[in-house]
Formats: structure tokens, sequence, C-alpha cells
């Protein structure tokens, strides 16, 4: 049987369509993203941190979380096909889980764009073309939309995802292609002359001097406005609060994310959204 060439996942694995598939997904935003996709019947496992849509994922089995995943639990609810992702999810765990799971599907959407891929792959596999193709023509109605704001200034922005260590995002994430989405760049931040994905830095002034705002998301360390404000008056530059889900959640939460930007964009002084 050929295999349709547009079902290939983030590890160039060819998949066949399959609509009556039992899934566990171990990643949040595709869970969400397969609901959407009015496939939620066909979930029968999810993480603990697989929240949206609540009132679908409810009734779907835990089976731990993105990376303290339950193996046992996920082998009584015998899935065809496992959902996972290269950020979120460990190898060693995967390969475990692909002794007895008979499909894993693996995603790594690296920007705002890849979202159309993903979609079209999950859809495809699970048998949802149609409202995958719906989706893919509502991303690109807002992505228009975005593209279509006059010229902003460009920012240098540092994306704070923790404290204690103070963390940060390197500008190969998918983050940091949201905030390029904006002419906004994150600052390269080398640990021991090494860059990383996610990098531990300390502040400073030199680190200060050369950016135009900070933006604490709220996942996943939870920062709040008396971060932000008490940040801003230690640093005497603008640090923002910014919504978590909405600048890293691929999937269909990336629609809400699209219209997000322009209201950031808005927040640092660029034309109204």
């Amino acid at each position: 049987m050929t295999h349709p060439a547009h079902l290939v996942d983030a590890l160039g694995h060819q998949h066949l369509p399959a609509p009556g598939a039992r899934i566990v997904s171990l990643v949040p935003s595709i869970t969400e993203l397969l609901c959407e996709l009015g496939l939620a019947d066909r979930l029968v496992g999810r993480t603990g941190f697989c929240i949206h849509p609540r009132a679908l994922v409810e009734a779907i089995p835990k089976v731990g979380g993105t990376k303290d995943v339950n193996i046992d639990k996920i082998r009584t609810l015998a899935p065809t096909h496992l959902v996972v992702n290269i950020d979120e999810n460990e190898k060693p765990t995967v390969e475990r889980l692909a002794e007895f799971v008979p499909h894993i599907v693996v995603t790594h959407p690296l920007a705002p764009r890849d979202n159309l891929a993903l979609a079209r792959l999950i859809g495809g596999i699970f048998g949802a073309q149609e409202a995958a193709e719906r989706w893919c023509a509502a991303f690109e109605q807002e992505y228009a939309a975005l593209r279509a704001l006059p010229p902003a200034p460009g920012r240098t922005v540092l994306y704070c995802i923790w404290q204690d260590p103070w963390m940060s995002v390197s500008k190969d994430t998918y983050i940091a292609a949201m905030l390029a989405e904006l002419g906004w760049e994150v600052p390269a931040l080398e640990v021991g002359g090494a860059a990383a994905r996610y990098p531990r830095f300390a502040w400073s002034e030199e680190l200060v001097s050369g950016l135009d705002a900070v933006l604490l998301s709220t996942e996943p360390y939870r920062f709040t406005e008396a971060h932000a404000d008490a940040l801003e008056k230690q640093l005497g530059i603008p640090v923002l609060l910014v919504d978590g889900e909405m600048m890293s959640w691929y999937g269909s939460r990336a629609l809400a994310g699209l219209r997000y930007l322009r209201e950031l964009r808005a927040m640092l002084g660029g034309a109204a959204a």
C-alpha cells in the first residue's frame, strides 16, 4: 500500500490513515488540536497538563505528565497511536512505549506556519481532513491580518520562562519564531560558551542595556503582574506579563496566538492591533 506523501511526521516517518485509531496524546497543545478537529472520541489517554478544552478532556483518562508517564497505564489503555513532541517528551520514555504502541507520531513545529502541516498531518492520519482544511483556512486568514499591520520598530526582548534560576528561550524555539513575526528578536545567551535552547542567565548591566523590554511568561513558571511590576522597578525598562499558552502552544491555540501577537505589539508601542 502506498503511503500518502503528506502524512510524514517530524522524524520522517510516514503514516497511513487510521480513522479508527485509539490515541494517547502526551502533548497538551495537540490534545487540544485533536479535540478541535472533532477527534475527542478517539482519545483514550492524555497527560494531566492536557487541560483544554476542559469539557472534553475531563472524561479522558490521565496517564501522568509529559515526562513522568505512567507506562503501565498506557499499556492497559491499548492505544494504536501515540502522539509525542521532540521538546516535551523524553526519548527513552517514547522508546519504551514504542515497544507496545504500534504507531508513534512525532511532532516538532518550530514556527507558526508549521501549524499548517501539523493540522494536515493530524487530520490526515485520524480521518479529519475536512476539519483540518477548515482550520488551515482560518489560520491563513489570521496570519494575513498579522502580516498586513503597518511596519513597527524592531525590538530586542528577553522572554523569561523561569526564575530561581532565571531561564529564557533561544532563537531556534517556537516562542522566538512567534516573536519574530513582530520583528522582535531574543538575545543570544550562552552558557559556558555554548548556546542552549532554554538558557539560564544572570541579570547584568550589559544584558539589560541591550534590551527594549522583558517578557515574563505565565507558564511554565507562573509569573504574575506583581513579578512584572517588581522587575520593572529593578531594571528600569518595560516588563510585560505575557500569556504563555498564546506564545508557546502550537496546534489549535495558534489561531488565538496570532491574534494575541497583535495585542502584544500594541502593548509595546507598535501600531494599534
